[in-house]
């Protein structure tokens, strides 16, 4: 096992930062209307079981590490063996990067709807891309910084989340608990797509000093999150009528539309732009973590791997010129994660602690 140098690595509270940036993205401007299809008035209920269900994977996924500095490569290696585990490998790293590149593509649809409908996709993805390659080149701490500025940058706007409760109705959310559980199960999958990527945390573990010192941070930074979206899903529920719910594809900003200043007429532009901060660390974190597996698996430079990487998510966010594309891929990377979490990281969890015992008792 390979340790980190300590001048490559960050503190334990900025998992705090890591984990919630990662949960805090595209998502957060329209997720309430995918949850309200399935739970109604009740889909606040899903949003929190979610997030609680989250702590429980959290505390799975420390439990994998076992608080040494090892990520996920070095678990599948040491429980399927060196070319299965690099197979399995392989798929997460896949997985990162797909996440990451439709996390970008979806940001750029924000753009293209709200601010610049003339900007061909491509001008905006090479943009971002040139600024990914940029942090990602600065190493793991400048990554970790993009995620503390992620948050503290657009902190301001937290006010956003407020104002529109001068227009809410709160008894469009009675009467409570009057959906199945299995309605509140689907809920949760809808809210899933939204508050995964903290399971990048498997590939940068290494790069976190005093690891076991980091996990009441990362329970912390999941739990902030939990809190947020449910806010949000509380406050969408009482702004909107359930039928304009249903409609809203980007629900968050339809319900800034309300603020208004005597100098600004349209404040969701600042917010969206301001955004560019939230989203950073979403991709960007998933193309360091991609890029540095792959060195890891094939033992070649990092910056190589991210430069096929870039290109690929160039191509890729082309390929995805609608909404019809850009919906499949978002919910196509939101299955896949939730087997990740809820079915695979269990059972490499079992199989890890059963080989461990195996070897003990040898």
């Amino acid at each position: 096992m390979k340790t980190i140098p300590v001048q490559y690595q960050v503190s334990p509270y900025l998992v705090f930062f890591l984990i919630h940036a990662m949960q805090v993205g595209v998502g957060m401007l329209g997720f309430e209307r995918i949850i309200a299809k399935f739970v109604g008035n009740d889909s606040w209920i899903s949003v929190l079981l979610a997030g609680v269900s989250i702590n429980v994977i959290i505390w799975m996924m420390y439990k994998l590490v076992g608080g040494e500095q090892k990520d996920l490569i070095e678990i599948h290696r040491a429980v399927w063996g060196k070319w299965l585990g690099g197979l399995f490998s392989l798929f997460f790293l896949g997985y990162l990067f797909i996440s990451g590149t439709v996390v970008l593509r979806t940001y750029i649809e924000v753009l293209q709807v709200w601010m610049f409908s003339n900007i061909s996709t491509w001008i905006f993805a090479v943009v971002l891309l040139i600024l990914a390659y940029y942090i990602v080149s600065g190493g793991f701490r400048v990554v970790g910084g993009m995620a503390f500025f992620g948050m503290v940058i657009p902190l301001f706007l937290v006010f956003t989340v407020f104002y529109p409760i001068g227009y809410a109705e709160f008894r469009n959310l009675l009467p409570i608990f009057n959906h199945s559980p299995m309605e509140v199960v689907k809920g949760m999958q809808g809210a899933l797509f939204s508050i995964l990527g903290f399971e990048v945390f498997l590939i940068y573990y290494p790069f976190v000093k005093d690891g076991k010192k980091s996990q009441k941070f990362a329970h912390a930074g999941a739990l902030l999150t939990t809190a947020g979206y449910t806010y949000l899903m509380i406050l969408s529920l009482a702004f909107f009528s359930k039928e304009q719910l249903s409609q809203s594809i980007w629900a968050y900003l339809s319900m800034i539309k309300v603020i208004e200043f005597p100098f600004i007429e349209r404040f969701e532009y600042i917010l969206i732009s301001l955004w560019a901060f939230v989203i950073l660390p979403n991709f960007v974190v998933n193309f360091w973590a991609a890029s540095r597996g792959l060195k890891v698996l094939f033992k070649a430079k990092q910056k190589y791997f991210l430069c096929i990487l870039l290109i690929a998510a160039l191509l890729l966010v082309n390929w995805m010129d609608d909404r019809e594309k850009v919906n499949m891929m978002n919910t196509m990377v939101g299955k896949i994660g939730a087997a990740f979490i809820y079915g695979y990281l269990p059972l490499l969890l079992l199989l890890q602690t059963i080989k461990q015992k195996m070897r003990k008792q040898a």
